[in-house]
This record gives C-alpha cells, sequence and structure tokens, in this order.
C-alpha cells in the first residue's frame, strides 16, 4: 500500500541564524508599538510592515535576484514565515503574494508577468488575491462557469468569484476561468489568467463575517480583457497549474500555527505551576504542533528540491487546521477566564474571543476537510 514519506529536515546553519535576526526584528517592533500581536495569518494586513520585510530581504527569498528575489532556500524562507506567525505578525498584506501567486508566476508566468510582476511583490508593494470559488460549485472547482473568450490580443472573462480573500485590496488576481469545453467536461478546458484589479468591468462587493469582518469578497467580471501573456502556463492548464499551486498553499505553518499566539497567552496564564489536567492538555498540544512543524518543514525540503508534494500538503492541512480549531477548545477547558470581548489589549481573553469567532473558518480555506481526506484517500490507494 501507498504511505507517505516525511523525511526530518535538518536547519542549515544559515537558517538558525537567520531566525535569530527575525526574532530581533520582531521584538524590537512589538516593543516600539508597529504592530499589535494578533492571531492568524490572514487577520491583520499593514503594507508599511510588508514593505519593511520586503527591504529586509525576507520576501521572495528563494526567488532568482534578476525577478528581486535573494536566492536562498526554502527552508530559510520557512523560519521567516514561522516567526511572523508565532509572532502574529500583520502580514496579511503580501501573504498570498508571495505564498503561492509569485512562485507561480516564477514557475510559469510569461517573461513580461515576472518582471513586471515579481519584484514588486518582493519589495511588499504588490498584493494579490485568488480566484477560485464560485457560487453554487461548494468545494467543487472542476466545476467553474466564469468564461474566458477570445479576442483581439487576449481574452475576455465573464462570471463572478466568491469568497475571495483580500481582493478589495489586491493588485491581481489569479483567476480559474473555463476557457473551453462545458462545466461538465470537468478538468478540461480551464485556464488561468493574472488579472489587473484595476481593469474596467471589475466589481468587488464585501462579504462580511460573523463577527463583522470584512476578510471575503464577491468579484464580479464584465468583458474583462487580458492580455495573451497574462496566462500562466498556457491555455488549457489550469488545472495542472492549480493543483501545483495548492501544495504551496496548505503545507506552510500557517495551516497549523493560526491559533498559536492563544496557546502561549493560555501558558503564560497559567504560570509554572500548572495543575495536572492543565499540564496534561497544554502537553499534548504542543506534541501535535511539534509533528505538524516536522510534516511541514519536510514539505519545505521537498518544496526546495523541486518536487510538488500535494497529497503529502493536504494531510498537513487537514491535521493541522484540526489542531488549530481544537486550541480554543482546549483552552476554555482549562482556564476559567472568560472571552471579555475584542479591546486590542492583546490579553488572553481578547486573543482567545477572536480566535473563537476566527477558528471555524480555519478547515475551509484552502480547501474543506472532506475533499482533503479524499485527496489523501486517493494518495493512499484507498478509493
Amino acid at each position: 500500500m501507498p504511505q507517505f514519506v516525511y523525511e526530518p529536515v535538518k536547519m542549515p546553519p544559515e537558517a538558525v541564524k537567520l531566525r535569530q535576526e527575525v526574532r530581533a526584528f520582531l521584538a524590537e517592533e512589538i516593543a516600539k508599538g508597529a504592530f499589535t500581536p494578533a492571531v492568524g495569518s490572514m487577520v491583520e494586513a499593514d503594507e508599511a510592515f510588508s514593505r519593511k520585510l520586503g527591504e529586509k530581504g525576507w520576501l521572495g527569498m528563494t526567488w532568482p535576484k534578476e525577478y528581486g528575489g535573494g536566492e536562498r532556500s526554502s527552508l530559510e524562507r520557512y523560519v521567516v514565515v514561522e516567526e511572523l506567525l508565532a509572532h502574529g505578525a500583520p502580514a496579511l498584506a503580501h501573504w498570498i503574494a508571495e505564498r503561492q501567486s509569485g512562485p507561480q508566476i516564477l514557475r510559469h508566468g510569461s517573461e513580461r508577468a515576472k518582471r513586471m510582476i515579481l519584484p514588486e511583490i518582493a519589495a511588499g508593494r504588490c498584493y494579490f488575491a485568488i480566484g477560485m470559488s464560485e457560487p453554487d460549485t461548494g468545494s467543487d472547482l472542476a466545476s467553474v462557469k466564469t468564461r474566458a473568450v477570445k479576442a483581439e490580443g487576449g481574452w475576455k472573462i465573464t462570471g463572478r468569484k466568491v469568497w475571495t480573500s483580500f481582493a478589495h485590496r489586491a493588485h491581481y488576481l489569479i483567476a480559474l476561468v473555463r476557457t473551453s469545453g462545458t462545466p461538465d467536461q470537468r478538468h478540461f478546458g480551464l485556464s488561468q489568467f493574472i488579472v489587473d484589479m484595476k481593469t474596467p468591468g471589475i466589481t468587488v462587493r464585501p462579504i462580511y463575517n460573523l463577527y463583522g469582518g470584512h476578510d471575503f469578497n464577491e468579484v464580479t467580471f464584465d468583458d474583462v480583457f487580458v492580455a495573451d501573456d497574462m496566462i500562466i502556463g498556457g491555455e488549457g492548464r489550469g488545472w495542472e497549474m492549480v493543483v501545483g499551486e495548492l501544495a504551496f498553499e496548505r503545507s506552510g505553518p500557517d495551516r497549523f500555527m493560526s491559533s498559536f499566539p492563544l496557546l502561549v497567552e493560555a501558558i503564560d496564564e497559567l504560570g509554572p505551576d500548572p495543575e495536572r489536567l492543565q499540564a496534561a492538555e497544554i502537553g499534548r498540544a504542543v506534541a501535535n504542533l511539534a509533528t505538524l512543524r516536522r510534516m511541514s518543514a519536510s514539505i519545505a525540503g521537498m518544496l526546495n528540491d523541486g518536487k510538488s508534494p500535494v497529497t503529502e500538503a493536504a494531510l498537513v492541512k487537514d491535521l493541522g487546521t484540526t489542531l488549530e480549531q481544537e486550541i480554543p477548545e482546549i483552552v476554555r477547558r482549562i482556564l476559567p477566564v472568560e472571552p471579555r470581548g475584542v479591546s486590542g489589549n492583546n490579553g488572553y481573553a481578547d486573543l482567545q474571543q477572536l480566535t473563537q469567532m476566527q477558528c471555524v473558518s480555519y478547515s475551509l480555506r484552502g480547501g474543506t476537510r472532506e475533499i482533503l481526506r479524499g485527496m489523501i484517500a486517493r494518495g493512499l490507494g484507498l478509493r
């Protein structure tokens, strides 16, 4: 029977040194009040903070220098991402662009797209959204109905996307659309386009979540023109591009560390001498975190070697988001302090309140639990 293998990865000396540099930088930013730590990577956006990371050379780290990158390893990038999450840094602005859109453009984009967009992402000045989900399709990406038809010098896109994170502030959106065939033909005839959000014909409407936040959007395309050289990977290769892209989205520490700041606050709240039950619950959560970290770091090593561990990443995402959702409940059981509402003072109860409201979505973003488990079962030869 097939099995998944997550080989242990030893962080190189340059990654260990870099971790200390990033920790020192973040501690200094917090001390001077540049940001207040929050939970999750997809919560707070601070464009000035993203530009600071760009100036440090901590965005686009693995990309060639000719495109604004640093030609460093995936493991060095991994420690930067890990520290940003652990410190609750406001990294949302650049997150999607640097995590998955940039690597897709680097691998499969046109030379014009690479030179125009990648240096701006690496500088922390360019932000992306992902246009995959649509009304009435659920998690079934292969049934998308948004269509692009050939026009002189490019394509015209018409259709609608929903649950599009950060589209209201993004400069570009990568849209999965149908360029030939019909939705019942599944993976046939799909293509991905880089869409400039300033293009005429685009309408962005907010979708507010249960606690009043504006993370998601509905994006409507009405004969939106996209040039030929803004297609990714060529016409008809959209499904292949999406599958490869999801390995970047699902395997990183942002899929198991979104609740990490709450866990740290809870440990501080308990103090150095917790009761036996409290210690057991915390120990179990930390053990799960350590296991997921090894699996996730192993995938970073695979990506560094040019592999595409899509199914391995699905397992990390499924297990990771399960833990993220469990941490608020663990904390609620072992601490008597009730949430007091979000007041911005970074107290334990504020983080607990915020995490409880957000964590429901953790198993939805990046692919629902049911879809991921189907992928995992196929990878193991069970279906």
